[in-house]
């Protein structure tokens, strides 16, 4: 029943903003960071992402995210992903404000994609500035090289937000300009946890938009939803 409700709600709106979380990428295979087998079971965990540990040892970066952010490649975008390249191309969604990082809403062919927690598509020499892309990173990891050094003897960190550093300001403010303008808002496979991400919803009800939620788990923001579901399996199926 839900579901209808939603496809209905769905039906109704014009300017619809999606907010995703690790709900929509664990779909693909991808492993939360939070969960049974995620990159917080590390020892280094709460190393890995952060700027000050990234730029006295740069190998707990790279060593933790060798599979996790480097072996991203082998994924490709499932139900939810497609799902929303759906309502994209029937005019209804203007845009995803993503907090995951693994760039598979670009892979089916999303067109606005606010990456707010950052992106590893491209890194930067923390020395020299110098930029190199995703798949050049990759190559050079591939070949051996257990931290990948610019020419100038710097280290390359992805655009990655770390612990320490500021959100990406365009992203994030594009993010919060579209959440003020949706009529809807779909919160899909994010348990509100983390903010600023988790404020925007709140935005798009503030300037009179209204909220559906699909994710596994309770939310903050679940009794102020017009639409509550738990299967974003089902939500992507109700769409095709």
């Amino acid at each position: 029943m839900s579901m209808e409700k939603l496809t209905a709600l769905i039906e109704r709106s014009r300017r619809i903003v999606a907010l995703t979380g690790a709900g929509v990428s664990t779909l693909c295979g991808i492993p939360d960071f939070r969960g049974p087998e995620g990159l917080y079971r590390n020892p280094d965990a709460e190393r890995i992402f952060d700027i000050d540990w990234f730029d006295r040892d740069p190998s707990i970066y790279y060593r933790g995210c060798r599979e996790l952010v480097y072996g991203l490649e082998k994924y490709s975008p499932g139900p939810v992903h497609h799902a929303l390249k759906r309502l994209e191309d029937a005019g209804k969604l203007i845009g995803i404000a993503t907090q995951n990082i693994d760039m598979l809403h670009q892979k089916a062919g999303s067109s606005n994609v606010w990456e707010i927690h950052g992106s590893p598509a491209l890194h930067h020499c923390r020395r020299c500035g110098k930029a190199s892309s995703f798949a050049e990173i990759c190559a050079r990891l591939a070949s051996g090289e257990e931290v990948a050094r610019c020419d100038c003897g710097g280290v390359f960190k992805p655009d990655i937000t770390f612990f320490g550093e500021a959100l990406p300001e365009e992203a994030f403010l594009a993010a919060q300009n579209a959440a003020l303008g949706a009529d809807l808002m779909l919160v899909l496979g994010t348990s509100l946890t983390v903010f600023p991400a988790a404020g925007l919803p709140r935005i798009t009800l503030r300037a009179g938009g209204k909220l559906a939620i699909v994710n596994a788990q309770p939310t903050s923001m679940d009794e102020f939803a017009e639409v509550r579901a738990t299967d974003l399996s089902a939500f992507a199926a109700a769409i095709a």
